[in-house]
C-alpha cells in the first residue's frame, strides 16, 4: 500500500513536521511530500531540504485572499497532496483550500479546545492564557481544520496537568513533549483509512499515555510520568 502524498504547512520552526518525518520511519500511512510556508527562512523550511523534501513558500502579508488561495491550491495539486497537516501555521487557511481537502486538513493546538482556543491564541500566548487562568488541567488537541480558527471537529486529545509553580515555559515544554507523540500517531491513524479510501473510524490508541478530557488529575499524573518520567 502506498503511503498517502501529505503536505505540512509551518510558519515556525516545525517541531511538529520534524516530529512527522520521523514517524515515517515507522509505517507506510503518510509521506510529506511538500512543505509549504508563509515566511521567507522558516526553519521547518530548513528541516524540509534537509529530509529532502520539497519546500515552498507561499507569502500571505499584503496579498488578496484569491490569490494566496490559487498559489495554494496549484502548489498542492502540483504535488500530488491528498491531505494537509498543520504544524505551527499561523494563518487562516483559505476558504478554497478547506473545501478541496475538506475532513482531510489536520492541526494541533496547544491547549484542550474549546479552551484557549480562537484567533490570536497560539504558541505562547496560549500558555500564557493557561498559567493566568490558574487551570489544573491543559493539553494538545488534534482537529480537523475548518473556515474559522480552532472551531473543526475534534479528532484526539491528551491532557498535560499545570503543576504548582509552573511558568509559561514549563507548560510550554510539557505539552510540545505531548504533541510529538500525539500528532504522528493520529496523522498515522487517519492517513492508514485515508490510502483505503476509508472513512476513518474513532481515534483510540492503545496504552495508558492517552486519556479522556474527564480524567482525574491523579491519573493524569501518572500517565505523564510515566510517558515522560523526568518530565
Amino acid at each position: 500500500m502506498r503511503p498517502l502524498p501529505v503536505a505540512v504547512l509551518a510558519s515556525g520552526g516545525g517541531t511538529n513536521l520534524q516530529a512527522l518525518l520521523d514517524h515515517e520511519r515507522d509505517g507506510p500511512s503518510y509521506r510529506v511530500t511538500l512543505v509549504l510556508s508563509d515566511r521567507e527562512g522558516a526553519g521547518a523550511l530548513d528541516r524540509a531540504s534537509a529530509a529532502g523534501r520539497s519546500g515552498q513558500v507561499v507569502p500571505f502579508k499584503g496579498r488578496a485572499t484569491d490569490d494566496v488561495e490559487a498559489e495554494m491550491l496549484a502548489a498542492l495539486e502540483s504535488a500530488g497532496v491528498e491531505a494537509v497537516f498543520l504544524a505551527g501555521f499561523l494563518r487562516l487557511i483559505p476558504a478554497g483550500v478547506v473545501a478541496r481537502f475538506r475532513r482531510r486538513i489536520l492541526n494541533i493546538h496547544p491547549a484542550l479546545l474549546p479552551a484557549f482556543g480562537g484567533k490570536g491564541m497560539y504558541g505562547h500566548h496560549v500558555h500564557e492564557a493557561v498559567v493566568a487562568a490558574g487551570v489544573k488541567v491543559t493539553g494538545a488537541t488534534v482537529h480537523y481544520v475548518d473556515e474559522a480558527y480552532d472551531t473543526g471537529t475534534i479528532v484526539a486529545q491528551w491532557p498535560v496537568p499545570v503543576r504548582t509553580g509552573d511558568t509559561p515555559d514549563t507548560v510550554a515544554a510539557r505539552v510540545l513533549r505531548v504533541e510529538h507523540v500525539l500528532y504522528p500517531a493520529v496523522a498515522e491513524h487517519l492517513a492508514l483509512h485515508w490510502c483505503r479510501d476509508e472513512s476513518p473510524p474513532p481515534f483510540r490508541p492503545a496504552g495508558e499515555c492517552f486519556h479522556t478530557v474527564s480524567t482525574g488529575p491523579h491519573d493524569l499524573e501518572t500517565s505523564l510520568s510515566e510517558a515522560f518520567p523526568e518530565a
